[in-house]
């Protein structure tokens, strides 16, 4: 690097996101605040400090739908870092998936003021880019 040059550094935020299926349904959570106040979404949420995202992830899911997948019941989807994600600012998740044989009641908490099962073949519209963690996570299904 030369002298004129100037380095730019940005906040980078770490969160895990996580599409439980089950029977052809997919649990999505209302979001009760912005980005995407009334929206619907994943569950998922901020990796916390001396915590993994696997576990964030088994975290999240449990505070905000009230239902337990183990650690290792999760398989991981991959990673998004799209620039633009998150309006908040640059935001990278690392989501997760497990298939469930029937769906559970779900209840909303935390920051979730519904949390409901919705047919894949007929879901509204998703908050950030959820709609397309959840395309990769139905196709690493098939």
């Amino acid at each position: 690097m030369t002298t004129t040059e100037t380095e730019v550094f940005e906040t980078i935020r770490y969160t895990a996101d996580i599409v439980l299926i089950a029977v052809g349904h997919v649990l999505l959570i209302e979001r009760g605040w912005d980005p995407f106040e009334g929206m619907w979404a994943l569950p998922g949420g901020h990796v916390d400090v001396g915590e993994t995202s696997v576990t964030a992830a088994a975290r999240e899911l449990a505070e905000e739908t009230g239902i337990f997948v183990p650690v290792a019941g999760l398989r991981q989807v991959g990673t998004f870092d799209a620039p633009g994600r998150d309006p908040r600012g640059r935001y990278v998740t690392v989501a997760y998936a497990a298939t469930l044989p029937q769906t559970l009641a779900p209840s909303a908490g935390t920051d979730a003021t519904a949390a409901r099962w919705w047919p894949l073949n007929d879901l509204p519209e998703l908050a950030f880019d959820h709609a397309d963690i959840l395309r990769v996570a139905v196709g690493s299904t098939a």
